[in-house]
């Protein structure tokens, strides 16, 4: 019965273990044990002494742990697609396409991409023409994961793929919730590590709740921290102690903009899938589909046609299901109390709106709400679940203000026939992404584009060059490229030295060529009055 209730409400934080289960069915998965602060501090240590190491190693020799990395997910990826079904609850389909293929599609980027945006980049040195000026991309050293339970494999492999290539070595905390499976992922690493001939402590994970997460915050030298607003800010609040960077993705509440003009099927699919895709629990989920008034009625008919039509049930029961169990029992709770909160604010509910299969595990129906206006509790608040919501809007600049008016800016899509319409609408919204007729979240497989969001979605970049290098240290550069006798000089003054700098600046830097004559000439003066003092 203990086991039952366990399994019902979620691991007891007081607890020295992790007790998991699978969401579809409850069933025992194992326990997990729960690491202490010196357990980090140790397990950091080992990292530390790895990377030591590790910064020097060549391009090539980190390109081959990224390889063998690949090789083995290609290899056991049914492996992998199983044992993210059973501790999260998705299906064996979005294992594969959320999770395997983004992780292949960042490590193919990275081992393409990486060496080109991390080795030395020259550029210029200004006025000073007898220096090489260059820039240096050093690692940071041992790099903190804070991962969440949405996407127990692609969330470790978002931070240790440009983390490790950058010279890093990286400790996870991952969430309580996929302790069982993200104990069995890391071994993924360490054999990869291996077989490259590099030290496996460079990657290492940690398990617990809170307190597991705030030593790591404070033993590290940087932290990728991905989750809620709330966690989010005492992981800051954490590393201010010690003054290291971090980066935030934090949640979204991203808006699906569809334009009378827009091709409705190409959008419905494209709604359906960010709104139900793992059900709804992703950051980047399309949580507010922002409908023009003239197709508004059309789009909810085929929407409800859709979603009535779906298939729900354990993932590994031997159907083929188009969605599964939610992830924790907790997430469920606060589905269902803001759809129930919405309805009573005026929301209509189409379809869904309730828990089904309730003796099994956690699932809730796939669901529409109609009619939902700005101010409504889940036109605010991150949903994080398996619910369409439809908003009407009567002009682009109503859609914009629409679009807006909630705290977050992850990413957002823009369905239009017009494509510089689609691009003015997408240009206004307040977003770190945005994909015009695609779904918002595909930004993510690119691998040239930044991941990220504004306002409270979090600040900082993952992915991407811009990601890759805000892993390590830019090191500034000044070096000779003609050899001179003398450095720059400012000490100590003489009679004209203001006079002779002022000259100096406007003769390089004035717009008018009066004014740059009259700076040429007062040098030419101060020179020869210099010559007769001497």
């Amino acid at each position: 019965m203990e086991v039952q209730l366990s399994a019902i409400t979620g691991p007891n934080p007081n607890s020295d273990v992790i007790d998991c289960f699978e969401p579809a069915t409850r069933a025992v998965l194992g326990q997990v044990r729960v690491d202490s602060e010196n357990d980090v501090k140790e397990v950091v240590a080992r990292a530390r002494k790895a990377q030591s190491e590790w910064k020097h190693s060549s391009f090539a020799q980190r390109r081959k742990v990224l390889e063998n990395i690949l090789d083995y997910i290609l290899e056991h990826s049914d492996e992998i697609c199983e044992m993210v079904a059973r501790d999260a609850g998705k299906t064996r389909e979005n294992a594969l396409l959320g999770e395997v293929l983004p992780a292949c599609e960042k490590i193919r980027w990275t081992v393409k991409n990486g060496e080109r945006y991390l080795r030395d980049e020259k550029v210029s040195s200004g006025f000073m023409l007898h220096k090489n000026a260059r820039i240096e991309y050093h690692p940071r050293g041992v790099i903190g994961g804070i991962i969440p339970w949405n996407y127990p494999f692609q969330n470790m492999m978002m931070p240790v793929v440009p983390a490790l290539f950058a010279g890093n070595a990286v400790v996870l905390k991952p969430s309580e919730w996929v302790a069982w499976s993200s104990q069995q992922f890391v071994k993924i690493f360490h054999d990869a590590l291996k077989a490259a001939g590099a030290p496996i402590d460079l990657i290492q994970i940690v398990q617990g709740f809170g307190a597991t997460g705030n030593a790591l915050v404070r033993s590290v030298d940087g932290i990728i921290y991905i989750g809620s607003c709330g966690n989010g800010r005492r992981v800051i609040e954490a590393s201010a102690e010690r003054i290291i960077p971090v980066t935030m993705e934090l949640g979204g509440k991203d808006a699906f903009i569809v334009c009378e003009d827009a091709n409705i099927d190409q959008a419905l699919y494209a709604a359906i899938t960010g709104t139900f895709l793992n059900s709804g629990q992703n950051c980047i989920a399309s949580e507010r589909i922002l409908v023009h008034d003239k197709i508004y009625k059309q789009f909810e008919s085929l929407a409800t046609e859709t979603v009535n039509a779906f298939q729900q049930s354990n993932p590994l029961g031997g159907a083929r299901p188009d969605m599964g169990a939610m992830n924790t029992p907790i997430q469920l709770a606060l589905v269902e109390k803001l759809v129930n909160d919405s309805i009573a604010a005026g929301a209509r509910l189409v379809t869904g709106g309730k828990r089904v299969l309730t003796e099994q595990g956690e699932y809730y129906a796939p669901t529409i709400l109609a009619d939902v206006d700005p101010s409504m509790p889940i036109m605010q608040e991150e949903t994080f679940g398996p619910v369409l919501v439809l908003c009407r809007f009567h002009s682009d600049d109503e859609a914009v203000e629409i679009a807006n008016s909630t705290p977050f800016g992850l990413s957002n899509s823009v369905f239009s026939g017009s494509k510089a319409r689609a691009n003015s609408i997408a240009r206004r919204v307040e977003s770190g992404m945005c994909s015009i007729n695609e779904l918002g979240g595909m930004t993510y497989f690119v691998g040239d584009l930044p991941f990220g969001g504004v306002k409270q979605s979090g600040f900082g970049r993952i992915g991407g060059r811009d990601g890759l290098r805000s892993l390590c240290h830019a090191k500034a550069v000044l070096d000779e490229r003609i050899r001179l006798p003398f450095a720059f000089s400012m000490l100590p003054n003489n009679p004209n030295s203001y006079e002779t700098a002022s000259a100096a600046i406007r003769t390089v830097y004035s717009r008018k060529a009066g004014d740059k004559f009259s700076g040429l000439k007062d040098l030419m003066r101060l020179r020869r009055s210099k010559s007769k003092d001497s």
